[in-house]
């Protein structure tokens, strides 16, 4: 990587790049390894792991160029952070004999987020994560101080209020009301997913990749029946449709 960005040798390509400019690549490559696992990929996942760690290098070493930090800074960040967060297998021994105390993960956690000047139960959800997953991280970290339903039929009622939110400003030329009362709707949903201890974006994921399976499988149907998607009634893609799920589940 060093010579890769050597100002006069390296390519013009990477010397160009800055944090914000590979931000993207990095998260793309994060979810390339999520999917090679998904696939049971392990050949991939080897590779895409690969291209994950080029990402943290590549970081790390506009960091170095600035002054900042090197790659075995981030490692030893790390390093140091597992052996803090984890006192029953690293601690003294008075910690190792205790064993893990349920709610000391995210008490150490909230010690580190006051360190660096923001005490919020919310500091350090990132806003750049998807919106299922930050919205899941959000509903989570305001639990811990308590801020939650009781249980999941709280969450089924706060779902059907802002559904009744949401009707009533349908219809109407609001956008900007529409959008958000169908935010709230998603938010409410999330909170369902956490209550259920369902992951909702890994839910959505699969929901999409079923959707996505069964329409190609019902594309080809209806192309091996001579036929044009654009000239069937809805009751006929309906039947199509229920084909489709009967054979892909």
């Amino acid at each position: 990587m060093q010579k890769l960005r050597d100002p006069e040798t390296g390519c013009d390509w990477d010397r160009e790049q800055t944090f914000s400019t590979i931000a993207p690549y990095t998260v793309e490559e994060a979810y390339e390894v999520a999917d090679a696992i998904e696939r049971g990929d392990l050949d991939g996942l080897r590779d895409e792991l690969g291209d994950l760690l080029f990402q943290v290098v590549f970081h790390a070493r506009m960091a170095e160029e600035a002054g900042h930090f090197d790659f075995d800074d981030v490692a030893a960040a790390i390093a140091d952070k597992l052996v803090r967060r984890h006192p029953h297998v690293f601690g003294t021994e008075q910690e190792r004999a205790a064993g893990k105390i349920d709610g000391s993960w995210e008490a150490i956690k909230a010690e580190e987020r006051a360190g660096l000047g923001d005490d919020s139960a919310l500091a350090g959800v990132a806003k750049a994560l998807p919106a299922l997953k930050r919205a899941q991280k959000l509903g989570e970290r305001a639990a811990t101080v308590g801020f939650d339903w009781p249980d999941s039929s709280g969450v089924q009622d706060k779902i059907h209020e802002e559904l009744e939110e949401l009707g009533e400003v349908v219809g109407t030329r609001d956008t900007a009301r529409i959008e958000e009362e169908f935010g709230d709707l998603l938010f409410a949903v999330v909170n369902l997913a956490r209550h259920l201890e369902v992951d909702a974006e890994k839910a959505l994921v699969r929901a999409s990749g079923k959707f996505d399976s069964r329409f190609r499988d019902m594309e080809k149907e209806i192309t091996a029946q001579g036929r044009r998607f654009r000239d069937l009634s809805l009751a006929e893609m309906e039947s199509f449709w229920r084909g489709a799920k009967r054979r892909k589940g």
